[in-house]
């Protein structure tokens, strides 16, 4: 069975989807989108994208002993009057420059 798309209405009264597994676990949501026809647009491209993405593998030859401990993030204060959505071509000028060559020192089983 296949993942499932969601869009909702998030707090700030925007747009956005949700990627969901067969089992109900949220894998990805989405940034935040002005109207629903961007956001089906931003499906559309994480579906061109990610359907075939191949796999890099990034991490170094050797792992540390132990993991370090996992690092508290805190929410950036909001700036009235600052809009911070992101434009919705966003998502896909990010996944274009987060691919990757099939061939050459960063993909899987060439070393």
């Amino acid at each position: 069975m296949a993942g499932t798309f969601e869009l909702f209405v998030d707090a700030d009264a925007c747009i956005r989807f949700r990627l969901r597994a067969p089992d109900g676990a949220v894998l990805a949501v989405s940034k935040a989108f002005a109207d629903k026809p961007a956001a089906v647009a931003g499906i559309r491209a994480m579906r061109e994208y990610a359907g075939m993405g191949l796999i890099s593998d990034l991490c170094p030859e050797e792992l540390p002993a132990s993991p370090p401990a996992p690092r508290t993030r805190t929410a950036p204060t909001p700036v009235p009057g600052v809009d911070r959505r992101v434009h919705d071509n966003d998502l896909r000028i990010r996944a274009r420059a987060l691919r990757r060559p099939a061939h050459g020192p960063g993909a899987i089983g060439v070393g």
